[in-house]
């Protein structure tokens, strides 16, 4: 896990006007991030729309993407869903050689006890031929994996080297960073819990904004892994009413209409998604010309 510490980043998908990928716009985005100094990509998370991408799809995005890092950076892909053979059967089928981890979120909406939930992430880290992190994010998910089940697993399986926390429960986050093992990784999934989290253990950030401003977001976390937290905090306030309007109208909804008006890729997104509102555009244009002085 040492070589994915530090800031990650969940890529977009960008789309064409005819809602088809735009690969070329995919390459700009991972050749800005990696220019910007992000320490890893993670490709098909919820910020690449992976839910709306057909098998298919998938396996085109992780391809291109591995062939344009080129060996520069590692690569994480995300894995999950709410029905475990399925995942299964997507990890076996895909060309996992030059992907360093896979990222698996909780299953959503059928809602699993915490058994189910144990039972359902040592399944996917026995077929993995790579590390496992596994995602909770119960705001979407509508289920919390527990701190007694993280510990479980953390202990129990050897491929389940780290969770992407976004809990936003900082009491939750600190049980876990006590109760795993020195080798497990607890990495920030909430742009705004970045320097909390990192100041009570945590090893970084799986960054939402760094799809945008991926330099600043990389000094403002080697800042706090440095405990150098004045000048992580400056750039942390910096950016504050950007990371919110990232999320208010849903993402990625918010971070691609910063993004288009970098000129990194097009502002489109796949139903259900939708771009975000005059209005909120307006305010993502004032931000960014207040952030880029």
């Amino acid at each position: 896990m040492k070589k994915l510490k530090g800031t990650g980043v969940a890529i977009v998908t960008p789309f064409k006007s005819d809602s088809s990928i735009d690969f070329a716009a995919m390459g700009r985005v991972v050749n800005h991030v990696i220019n910007g100094g992000v320490n890893y990509i993670v490709a098909l998370g919820t910020t690449g729309e992976s839910v709306t991408l057909t098998h298919d799809e998938k396996n085109a995005v992780i391809s291109y993407v591995s062939e344009i890092i080129d060996g520069r950076i590692p690569l994480v892909v995300g894995f999950g869903g709410n029905n475990t053979q399925e995942v299964i059967n997507s990890i076996r089928q895909a060309d996992l050689e030059k992907v360093d981890a896979i990222l698996s979120v909780a299953p959503y909406y059928n809602k699993p006890s915490q058994k189910g939930m144990v039972m359902h992430f040592k399944a996917i880290a026995t077929c993995s031929p790579v590390p496992v992190i596994i995602y909770n994010v119960p705001g979407r998910t509508s289920c919390n994996i527990s701190v007694d089940t993280t510990i479980e697993l953390a202990h129990e399986c050897d491929n389940i080297v780290a969770i992407k926390e976004s809990s936003g429960d900082i009491n939750q986050i600190m049980k876990i960073i006590k109760g795993t093992p020195d080798s497990f990784s607890v990495i920030s999934g909430d742009d705004y819990m970045t320097l909390p989290i990192i100041a009570v253990g945590g090893t970084g950030v799986i960054s939402v904004l760094a799809n945008a401003f991926p330099a600043a977001v990389s000094e403002m976390v080697s800042h706090a892994l440095k405990y150098n937290f004045k000048s992580a905090r400056e750039l942390q306030f910096k950016f504050m009413e950007a990371i919110e309007l990232l999320f208010l109208e849903g993402s990625p909804a918010g971070v691609k209409a910063f993004m288009s008006m970098l000129g990194l890729c097009n502002n489109a997104l796949r139903l259900p998604l939708v771009s975000v509102s005059r209005q909120t555009y307006s305010r993502i244009q004032k931000v960014l010309e207040e952030v880029t002085v």
